[in-house]
């Protein structure tokens, strides 16, 4: 197995001020990984084509930056849903079809998987829950933000105590949609408009994925901010489904976004 950097995830001021050293998170970037070629750097998606060696070793990585064992990273196999689990002291591995995971459990790191799509990480440090969830714009549409927060409660957090922030994401100025996406959500929301613009294409729009997620977690009553990051043109330090598509290339990698209640 090749050696490379140890990981150097982003983290947010808004968790950090709120959290302080009862909960540690980080939005892990493609540094300080060991996959190669399409993948390279910290590769985690097991559902690439990417070596599984790799992956996993990637993935104890993203484990032991936070003083745990792999075992204890807990991941969803991601479907677009607005679907939420629960992880209890007593995960063992499995990966349930959701978009969405919560817990009290200390020692647990909840992380959520993204290329492009919203990974957005909650907690509530008053109460030691926490949760992540991975939201594309169907996920976002069909509510799964809300429903964090709603499992988050069922858990003992209170809506007012609970910060989230949104990653690394696809940004307004590279994410042009067709007419019928553009309806799909005004349809919804008549108010949703305000997240689409014009684009040089006649008939299309540029859609403001990140403004939107911001948007409906504050509606949902928790306070909320963005890195403000774009997945698309940082081919350096983030991977990038529609950069892939647009570059014709077979696959691509998927980076980590985690959060994990310290242990006492």
């Amino acid at each position: 197995m090749q050696d490379a950097a140890s990981p150097a995830p982003i983290e947010s001021a808004l968790l950090n001020q709120a959290a302080g050293s009862t909960i540690r998170h980080g939005y892990f970037t493609r540094a300080g990984g060991v996959s190669e070629g399409l993948y390279r750097g910290l590769n985690v998606g097991l559902s690439s084509s990417d070596e599984r060696d790799k992956v996993l070793e990637n993935r104890r990585r993203v484990a032991a930056w936070f003083g745990l064992p792999v075992e204890r990273l807990a991941t969803v196999h991601q479907v677009h849903s607005p679907d939420v689990v629960t992880i209890g002291a007593d995960y063992d591995g499995i990966r349930p079809d959701a978009d969405a995971m919560v817990t009290a459990a200390p020692g647990i790191v909840l992380g959520v998987l993204a290329a492009d799509c919203g990974p957005i990480l909650f907690a509530d440090p008053d109460n030691r829950v926490i949760g992540a969830a991975h939201a594309g714009w169907k996920g976002a549409l069909t509510g799964v933000l809300e429903n964090t927060v709603a499992a988050m409660e069922a858990l003992g957090a209170d809506r007012g105590s609970i910060v989230a922030c949104l990653g690394p994401s696809i940004s307004q100025a590279s994410y042009e949609v067709g007419p019928e996406f553009v309806e799909r959500f005004v349809a919804e929301n008549p108010g949703d408009e305000r997240f689409f613009v014009p684009s040089a294409t006649p008939g299309h729009a540029m859609f403001d994925l990140p403004a939107l997620t911001v948007d409906r977690l504050t509606k949902a009553g928790v306070r909320a901010e963005s890195l403000g990051l774009c997945t698309y043109p940082d081919n350096e330090r983030f991977f990038s489904y529609r950069r892939t598509t647009h570059r014709k290339e077979p696959d691509y990698g998927r980076q980590i976004s985690a959060i994990s209640i310290r242990e006492t």
